[in-house]
């Protein structure tokens, strides 16, 4: 199993070799950030540091694949090496789409397409959502395809949107990112999937490596790049990890719940859904609450591990959704905490 331990450490120090590198190339192509409007950061910083993150990423992937046979856990699934490329091309798909759109800013169309097809990529290399548990009865309720089309879809889109709009403070969306590929992990060594996790672990170790200059405060952003493969890899790992959809709604479950109220109140309120705004809960703890960006961040990671805790406790579904409805609860509350009084009193 010495794979378990040189992956993940590969998959680190490689963040921590790109990162760098895709600073350089955003000060070359002028793709940086600079204060005003929304943006309330200090100075120029450079924004497709998600590079690094996807470099690292598949660098740690193809490790893997090198590596002696007696170093690496053994697969007892006969379809994992076509997931396997699902993941990879998926990934370098939607990293491709997010460093275009970091260059031109495309609008919302262009990127629900470039979403969709990137679900369409894990559908054709056997990633999607077929089945789920019977909380009425023993047993599992097994999906006609038009279903499995339309949940894989969903799950996608919502994975990639929830973390782009994530991506508003400094360290915030790669924090919760590594705490949903720890619990994957976790949940993936508990129940005999070694080989897969492998995987969840390099999505930790580039995770905690772009930290290292993505922590507040940040000297480079992961930009769109980063977001949507993110966003893609923790929706495909929660489908290959057995199909642990409600474990990673319980780790996401805030920054998911913002979404949701976020969709909501724009439309309410006549705003375009992909209108840029400092709406997010993330900006509302800051501007509302004072909160400092650090502060909010490891609010956020104690809130997610939590939830991600709970996740891993339990195999019941019952439970899962009792926790669920408790992160609605706990989670709108924070939401309606968080929002101006004028505010919260029209929602």
């Amino acid at each position: 199993m010495i794979a378990l331990a040189l992956v993940p450490l590969a998959a680190f120090l490689l963040a921590l070799l790109f990162t760098p590198l895709s600073m350089k190339l955003a000060w070359r192509w002028d793709l940086v950030d600079r204060p005003g409007g929304r943006r309330q950061h200090e100075g120029i910083i450079p924004r497709i540091g998600g590079i690094a993150l996807y470099a690292g990423f598949i660098g740690a992937l193809l490790l893997a694949r090198l590596l002696p046979e007696t170093w690496t856990p053994v697969s007892h699934d006969p379809q994992e090496t076509v997931r396997w490329l699902g993941l990879v091309l998926g990934s370098t798909f939607v990293a491709a789409f997010g460093l275009l759109d970091d260059r031109y800013e495309f609008g919302s169309r262009p990127q629900y397409l470039a979403q969709i097809a990137a679900a369409v990529i894990s559908i054709l290399f056997i990633i999607f959502i077929e089945r789920i548990n019977n909380p009425f009865s023993p047993g599992q309720i097994i999906f006609p395809p038009p279903i499995i089309w339309l949940l894989t879809i969903f799950w996608f889109m919502g994975a990639m949107n929830t973390m782009n709009w994530l991506d508003g403070m400094d360290g915030l969306a790669t924090t919760v990112a590594a705490i949903a590929a720890l619990v994957l992990a976790v949940h993936m060594l508990r129940t005999g999937q070694e080989s897969v996790a492998l995987l969840a672990l390099a999505l930790l170790g580039v995770g905690a490596g772009f930290l290292v200059f993505n922590w507040p405060p940040a000297r480079v952003f992961m930009g769109s790049v980063g977001a949507y493969f993110l966003g893609y890899a923790l929706a495909a790992l929660g489908i290959m990890a057995g199909a642990r959809v409600a474990t990673v709604l319980l780790v996401m479950g805030l920054p998911i719940l913002d979404v949701a109220w976020l969709i909501w109140w724009r439309w309410r309120h006549g705003k375009p859904l992909g209108q840029g705004d400092r709406n997010h809960l993330h900006f509302r703890l800051q501007d509302n609450r004072g909160l400092s960006p650090r502060q909010i961040v490891l609010g956020y990671a104690l809130f997610c591990s939590l939830f991600g805790l709970i996740g891993l406790m339990t195999a019941s579904t019952w439970v899962k959704i009792g926790a669920l409805l408790a992160l609605l609860l706990v989670g709108g509350f924070v939401i309606w905490w968080a929002s101006p009084r004028e505010v919260a009193s029209r929602a």
